[in-house]
């Protein structure tokens, strides 16, 4: 694994909301040590782009890791320039349970929540 940037929250970085904290801490303690939340934004979806949660135990030199409460989260550089300023939340409805992203740079997005256009 190699040195990673490591914040907790980033002036214009990525904000990690307590409860996704928390659900993310709760997922990481079923995998492997060293295990971390790999959010990537990529071409796709109804509104152009979307984003994909998947966990990594491979950290590359030019991903940034953003940690709160026990939940690590890992952003490729490409990802993070869609991804500034936005916060990782989760949200437990009636109708589910997710995680959401809530991106300030996203300038329309689909009613599933996972696809977006900038």
């Amino acid at each position: 694994m190699m040195d990673m940037r490591t914040s907790q929250t980033s002036a214009g970085g990525l904000t990690i909301s307590e409860s996704a904290a928390r659900q993310i801490a709760r997922l990481l303690a079923g995998e492997p040590e060293g295990a971390m939340l790999r959010v990537t934004v990529s071409g796709g979806g109804c509104s152009g782009f979307q984003y994909s949660f998947a966990f990594d135990n491979v950290a590359t030199e030019d991903d940034l890791c953003f940690s709160h409460d026990g939940a690590t989260v890992v952003i490729d550089n490409l990802s993070l320039e869609y991804l500034q300023g936005s916060e990782i939340d989760y949200v437990d409805e009636l109708i589910g349970s997710a995680f959401r992203i809530h991106n300030p740079n996203a300038t329309a997005s689909c009613g599933c929540g996972t696809s977006f256009a900038v």
